[in-house]
């Protein structure tokens, strides 16, 4: 993959606040966005929204809920350019004097069909920043999917779209043997029938679970790959320590989410941005994927303590807060960055 100098040509977290009126332009995010994900920051009314161009943006899921796709254009993303995108009046994404944050991935535009795998995809992929965005219905046997990336992703999310479902998510660093669920608390589990193996440069596998491969049933797929200097996907170890792990990304974090993996107790998906958190060491705005939480105060209930600093080169914890740095704990984390090593600074 060729080096990328401007991380913000392919991911930005965008601030705004709601109006409560028809065709708001949301400006900022310096791409056309192939995956929005949305969420209040200053109220725990509206959950997190995501859509994408694949699906399209009137199509929407919730990370934190198991629930059907719903349809609603009137209520969500009305058209994208190449700077942003334009919003209706919906609470979801525009309630009045509300604060959101919105984080953007640029795939590949429309889609393309994809025969690699043994189910046809609709694929919109960007292989230079390791991200694409995949569609296909499942069928209830062991199977691959095409994925468009050029090299194997490090970590893939699947949910069901025409039922009941969680969001299935694999991760390098756990093991292509285990999954965990992005809008649940629970530890990694042993995957039986959800993965059949790990990806590869063309491909990802399913087993035979609903989870991901009903017969007949409908899925999205945000596929994931590392790029030097971009995005890193990794797991650390909790020290128990107010000095705890550095992780090394080799860049600035723009963004960053991770997840206890060993125990289900305060084990939220937190997210963090330096759109919102500009100093270090980053607290107060944390949200969680598999929460409705508004962004907490520091004494906020389980996220009190989580202090995170960003660095040139990487993030360092700094806080024995259980979400991000329990005693022997194991965590994953997904990290994506404002600046490469070669051109950062600490903040």
């Amino acid at each position: 993959m060729p080096a990328i100098t401007k991380p913000s040509n392919h991911f930005n977290a965008t601030l705004y606040t709601g109006t409560g009126t028809n065709a708001v332009g949301i400006t900022g995010v310096g791409f056309q966005t192939d995956f929005n994900w949305t969420k209040s920051r200053s109220s725990a009314s509206y959950t997190h929204q995501l859509s994408d161009s694949v699906r399209g943006f009137s199509q929407y899921l919730y990370s934190s809920a198991t629930s059907v796709e719903g349809t609603d254009a009137s209520n969500h993303i009305q058209s994208v350019n190449s700077d942003g995108y334009v919003i209706n009046s919906g609470a979801s994404f525009n309630a009045s004097g509300v604060t959101f944050v919105s984080w953007n991935w640029k795939a590949g535009g429309a889609a393309v069909t994809n025969t690699t795998g043994t189910i046809s995809s609709q694929v919109s992929a960007n292989p230079t920043a390791g991200f694409s965005v995949v569609t296909y219905t499942g069928t209830g046997a062991n199977a691959t999917v095409g994925h468009g990336l050029g090299v194997a992703p490090s970590m893939v999310i699947t949910k069901r779209r025409n039922g009941v479902g969680g969001w299935l998510t694999g991760f390098t660093a756990l093991g292509w043997d285990k999954y965990i669920v992005l809008n649940s608390t629970d530890a990694v589990q042993t995957a039986t029938t959800e993965w059949n193996g790990a990806p590869t440069s063309t491909v990802f596998t399913l087993g035979t679970d609903t989870f991901a491969n009903g017969s007949g049933a409908t899925y999205v797929a945000y596929c994931f790959a590392p790029v030097a200097g971009y995005s890193a996907f990794g797991s650390y170890t909790g020290n128990g320590s107010a000095n705890g792990p550095f992780v090394y990304t080799g860049f600035r974090p723009k963004f960053l989410m991770l997840k206890k993996t060993s125990n289900a107790t305060n084990s939220n998906w937190l997210m963090q941005d330096t759109s919102r958190e500009t100093y270090n060491a980053s607290n107060y705005a944390t949200l969680a994927a598999n929460l409705t939480n508004l962004e907490p105060q520091v004494s906020a209930g389980s996220f009190e303590g989580n202090f995170i600093d960003y660095l040139s080169n990487g993030f360092k914890i700094r806080s024995s807060g259980s979400n991000s740095n329990e005693s022997s704990s194991n965590y994953i984390y997904m990290a994506f960055a404002e600046a490469p090593f070669k051109f950062a600074n600490a903040r």
